[in-house]
């Protein structure tokens, strides 16, 4: 079987998938946006786990790039997996860190045995990455992560907010 993408305008804290990603900051400890929206939706379970990670392996935050899960608290999803997006900046190319953020979180998922997965535009929100290459990257690296495991997941669902974020990866899945 291999792995169906989907993408759906909605609230990413309402997906009942086995995993929701999300648009963290390093801190771990919530924030705007996603972060605030999934901390807020997961309760308190959520933000322990994070303060778990913070005492021990990521002292210093989440580094840029990188993936880790907790638990998804109340959420209808059985874990969420924090990945810390780049900021964009018009004189480095940053697009490699916005890269890893979905394979490490894809990484994260398959060792988890999660087999649905639901992203967020991550870094378009106020780290300002443009939504047309934000969706781009997204959906680029979802299938080269998939072409080189096809089994490893049932679903990956792509979950935006707006109409501009819903055109942007409409065209970026309708690329070959």
């Amino acid at each position: 079987m291999s792995t169906i993408l989907t993408l759906t305008r909605g609230d990413i804290t309402e997906q009942a998938v086995d995993a929701v990603v999300n648009a963290a900051n390093s801190a771990l400890l919530g924030g705007g946006g996603v972060d605030g929206a999934i901390h807020r939706g997961g309760g308190p379970e959520i933000l322990a786990e994070c303060r778990a990670l913070r005492a021990s392996r990521y002292g210093r935050g989440l580094p840029t790039g990188q993936a880790v899960a907790t638990t998804a608290g109340r959420l209808p999803a059985r874990w969420v997996i924090h990945t810390v997006g780049p900021v964009h900046s018009t004189s480095e190319d940053r697009s490699e860190l916005l890269a890893s953020c979905y394979a490490q979180s894809l990484q994260t998922a398959a060792e988890l045995g999660a087999r649905t997965i639901a992203f967020p535009a991550i870094s378009t929100g106020v780290y300002r990455w443009p939504i047309a290459d934000a969706a781009r990257t997204a959906v680029a690296t979802v299938r080269a992560a998939i072409a080189t495991t096809p089994d490893a997941f049932d679903e990956i669902r792509f979950v935006v907010f707006d109409d501009p974020a819903h055109a942007a990866y409409q065209a970026a899945l309708a690329e070959e």
